[in-house]
């Protein structure tokens, strides 16, 4: 295989043009094609599944996507950002469902008003494919499951799940962007000393749709995600183009399995969630929940990422995440960013460019698959508490008073680059200020109140308010 040789790279290296295999033709995957299209190299993007422009059916995940300042920053690198967020729809905070039918907006960014996207998924594939099919450096092949792989040589084989013909491949390189159960995770995992756990958790998900009003129009204030947190479970809804919203309910197996026939469906719906029924109207919830069975949700975490110089894992076959920040396929575009930036500093020396995303990604990886499931509790139970929406408060006015220090949490993560090992690190530090402040004043105020109890005698007064001051510093 010859290997030509472009111009020097600002480090002393000298940039190669790649014959690189991207093995799963998603949205990771497709983006990823068009980064590395983009700097000239050849890639082929093998998908497994038929090509979903012109699929009567698309086959897989449809929970909606959020899309926030990672994702945006990797579409800009392409072209697509503004193309994807004049199709998107802005959402700029929160809306709750209480078990009244009372709803309460908490915005995501109360001082600057920043907002995260609902994109669909079918639709942003579709763009980043076609983008992709307009480079002649990129070759798209559908219907190819890969089936086995020879990573240090660089060989592939792979098979049309149709037609059952086998076609053989090589590469200088192969990325692996075959989501959670990716075929090229199991080749690296094979290998001796590799970090590899999953976990799946105990709540499943099943998607509902609420459909238009009869004038067309959305049924709920759109510019929102809806929520309603019920502690142990919770449903969203997102809203789509086409003015319906896509509906999806998280809750433990066990929930979903004690639901067997419609009259258990309508009692636990007027029980939980009785302002949805007339949303999603009554024959199409019946319908919708009982046409599939609940899926599982899985978090993976595994280091490192590369194979040498030869092959990369990425996106959800490198760190699949609960889907509860939103951060998903925003993750995944981040990734894409990093190995492009890698590649722009040190040009040719791919053994360097994968053994140094593999290094800068893996805590960062496992941050924001730990936070995931986090927001999980506050999604579905925290949020309802007054203790959240005080520090929420808080954290909105520290914000205002010194933007360039004190930076929320999810500000950090939805509205900002910065990595996501520090978004922890952050609150953390945080946190202890808080702690420190709090334990200070109320010390000094119960020093303060010992005193005038002291000085005026009123020593059973000065008892009961030091008491109740010691319960209210007991906090987590």
């Amino acid at each position: 295989m010859t290997t030509k040789y472009k111009q020097t790279n600002t480090n002393g290296s000298r940039d190669r043009t790649l014959n690189v295999a991207v093995v799963g033709g998603g949205l990771v995957g497709s983006l990823l094609a068009l980064h590395l299209g983009k700097k000239g190299h050849e890639v082929n993007l093998y998908e497994y599944r038929e090509d979903i422009r012109t699929a009567e059916l698309v086959i897989g995940r449809s929970i909606n996507l959020a899309l926030s300042a990672r994702g945006r920053k990797a579409l800009a690198e392409v072209g697509l950002e503004e193309a994807l967020l004049d199709h998107g729809i802005p959402m700029k905070g929160r809306m709750l469902h209480d078990l009244k039918g009372n709803r309460k907006i908490v915005p995501y960014d109360a001082n600057t008003n920043q907002c995260i996207y609902s994109v669909g998924r079918k639709h942003l594939n579709e763009v980043l494919l076609n983008a992709a099919e307009k480079y002649p450096n990129i070759h798209l092949r559908f219907n190819q499951k890969l089936q086995s792989a020879n990573l240090d040589e660089g060989n592939l084989s792979f098979v049309d799940p149709t037609t059952k013909e086998t076609t053989d491949a090589s590469a200088d390189l192969i990325v692996g962007c075959d989501g959670a159960y990716s075929a090229v995770r199991k080749e690296i995992v094979k290998r001796p000393g590799y970090d590899f756990s999953q976990t799946y958790i105990e709540h499943g998900y099943l998607e509902l749709c609420i459909p238009p009003t009869k004038t067309g129009e959305f049924a709920m204030p759109h510019n929102y995600l809806h929520i309603w947190p019920r502690g142990k479970f919770m449903m969203i809804a997102l809203p789509n183009q086409d003015r319906t919203w896509t509906v999806t309910l998280f809750m433990p197996f066990e929930n979903f399995h004690g639901i067997k026939c419609d009259s258990d469906l309508l009692g636990f719906f007027r029980q939980y969630f009785p302002d949805a029924i007339d949303l999603i109207g009554q024959e199409r919830l019946i319908k919708d929940f009982f046409k599939t069975r609940p899926q599982t949700l899985v978090m993976i975490k595994c280091k490192p990422y590369n194979v040498a110089g030869k092959a990369l894992i990425i996106g959800d076959a490198a760190h699949a995440m609960v889907p509860f920040y939103g951060q998903g396929m925003n993750a995944g575009f981040e990734d894409c960013t990093l190995l492009t930036e890698l590649f722009n500093q040190h040009g040719g020396d791919v053994d360097t460019i994968l053994s140094e995303f593999s290094r800068l990604r893996w805590e960062d990886a496992h941050s924001i698959c730990d936070l995931a499931m986090y927001n999980y509790v506050e999604m579905r139970d925290l949020v309802n508490k007054r203790s959240y929406l005080f520090r929420k408060k808080l954290d909105e006015f520290l914000f205002w008073l010194m933007p360039n220090t004190w930076v929320p949490l999810y500000n950090s993560v939805s509205f900002s680059h910065m990595r996501y090992s520090k978004c922890i690190a952050n609150r953390k530090w945080q946190d202890q200020i808080l702690t420190k402040v709090t334990y200070g004043s109320s010390f000094a105020l119960i020093g303060a109140i010992a005193f005038c109890g002291y000085r005026y005698g009123d020593l059973n007064q000065m008892h009961q308010i030091t008491a109740a001051l010691q319960k209210l510093l007991q906090f987590k």
